[in-house]
């Protein structure tokens, strides 16, 4: 038997197919065709309420001196506004919930934002600051160089003074000597 085969018996148990067998068929089927556009549904629209009558005739109600064959009009039209009246609320609940997550999201953004910042400039200062001390020991080592060198420099400036003393009282005598 193919290790296909023996993978179906494996993953079935009494011959009932199991979640994981739907999920792996319905990828192989997507992974079949990479280039088919994949349709994602949208969410379920917003109910939208019906207009109100402009003009109800024969309104009396539930009120003394309506006969009971109106009594339905006016049960029916009661139910219409109340549903309307209802899905008004529920939109302006709907409205004022993505509102408040609105501001919430851009206040998280901004406080995110400033924290970022902060954290930034700590790592910044830090690197300064890091960048500063490895120059330092150098500009020190520099400055005392500098000073042994400048040390060198004038022994080097007598030296070479004193043998031009030098070099011109021999050079009198190797001229006039020889």
């Amino acid at each position: 038997m193919s290790d296909e085969k023996l993978e179906e018996e494996a993953s079935t148990a009494k011959g009932k197919p199991r979640l994981s067998d739907f999920q792996k068929t319905h990828l192989s089927k997507l992974m079949a065709n990479p280039d088919k556009p994949v349709v994602i549904p949208e969410g379920p629209k917003r109910k939208k309420p019906k207009e109100p009558p402009e003009f109800v005739r024969f309104y009396m109600g539930s009120s003394a001196g309506a006969g009971s064959e109106v009594f339905h009009v006016y049960r029916h039209l009661r139910r219409r506004e109340n549903d309307r009246q209802a899905i008004i609320s529920e939109n302006a609940d709907v409205e004022d919930r993505e509102m408040e997550f609105q501001e919430k999201l851009f206040a998280n953004k901004l406080a995110d934002d400033e924290k970022t910042s902060k954290k930034r400039a700590k790592r910044l200062k830090k690197k300064q600051r890091k960048l500063e001390k490895k120059k330092k020991p150098s500009e020190g080592d520099n400055e005392a160089t500098n000073k042994e060198t400048e040390d060198v420099e004038a022994m080097n400036n007598e030296k070479s003074v004193s043998s031009d003393e030098e070099t011109d009282q021999q050079t009198h005598f190797t001229i006039g000597g020889k």
